[in-house]
């Protein structure tokens, strides 16, 4: 019996001292400015951002309830000030499920008025093609709507909320502080390897490349991605390069009668690194987009 518990006190300790301290995710970006890093091995994702005014809190993406919950109390680490309103930047599951969690909190959740019309329309297909079978919970749609332009403002902080959409989905929008120039761009932007969603029904890609072509007449210094971590002003330009290339060689196949399958065999991306690293998910994206435009 001794033996045996000294064998198991062993494995413990063992397991303790190699056992990894969960990573730090939230980063102060500027002061009331924050940042936190989304987990995909749990299958929360999506990047959120808050920001501190002086009176309340504007939440910037909603993750999927699971993350949102995770993510409330590193919120209240940083202020005690209510949860006031909370922003998607588009409808798609990963970015507005977590609606419910923030509404229960107190938020009013906002969006452009196309974003509030597609989740109507296709919130449902969305969450349960994401969430499977986590998707139990109520979809809560934005009560507060602005067709292209709402600003927060207390006098220190000012955060503006402008429209780019129809481009990864027709409602996209971005939240801008222009006195840090720092920019959360939902997915018109992601920087990580696994590409970017570009199958939305209601996708703009030509409109796409020219709404990143505007946020870099911007000058942001900071891009928080949907995923991903944050980047340069490059980031923009980085993904703005891929999708044009990828739109141009899609546009050509079509014309001259190439199928799909051999476009995603014989393009080759790699040089638009990190958005064409996995040689699969380009391939999935270029099939995507050839299917996208065909039938239009």
């Amino acid at each position: 019996m001794r033996r045996a518990s000294l064998a198991t006190l062993f494995t413990i300790l063992a397991a303790l001292a190699f056992q990894r301290p969960a990573p730090n995710r939230v980063r102060e970006l500027a002061p009331g400015v924050f940042f936190w890093q989304g987990d995909r091995e749990t299958q929360r994702q999506t990047n959120i951002g808050w920001v501190v005014f002086r009176d309340y809190v504007v939440v910037i993406d909603a993750n999927f309830p699971w993350g949102a919950r995770d993510v409330l109390p590193e919120i209240r680490k940083t202020t005690n000030r209510p949860l006031r309103f909370v922003f998607n930047t588009h409808y798609h599951a990963d970015h507005s499920y977590g609606n419910v969690v923030f509404a229960q909190a107190g938020a009013t959740i906002v969006c452009t008025e196309a974003c509030a019309g597609e989740s109507l329309r296709k919130g449902l297909k969305d969450t349960q093609n994401q969430a499977k079978e986590r998707a139990s919970e109520p979809i809560i749609p934005a009560s507060l709507r602005f067709e292209t332009e709402l600003a927060f403002d207390d006098g220190t902080q000012r955060l503006e909320l402008i429209r780019m959409g129809p481009a990864h989905s027709a409602g996209d929008a971005v939240a801008w502080l222009p006195k840090q120039r720092i920019l959360f761009v939902g997915d018109l932007a992601v920087n990580w390897e696994l590409g970017n969603n570009v199958g939305d029904v209601d996708a703009d890609h030509a409109n796409w490349i020219n709404a990143l072509a505007r946020l870099e007449t911007w000058q942001p210094t900071t891009i928080i991605p949907g995923h991903g971590i944050p980047g340069p002003a490059a980031t923009l330009s980085g993904q703005r390069a891929y999708f044009a290339e990828m739109l141009s060689a899609v546009t050509n196949a079509i014309a001259t009668g190439k199928s799909a399958d051999q476009l995603a065999r014989d393009l080759d991306l790699s040089r638009h690194r990190p958005f064409a690293a996995d040689p699969a998910r380009v391939a999935s994206q270029v099939r995507t987009m050839y299917r996208l435009k065909n039938r239009r």
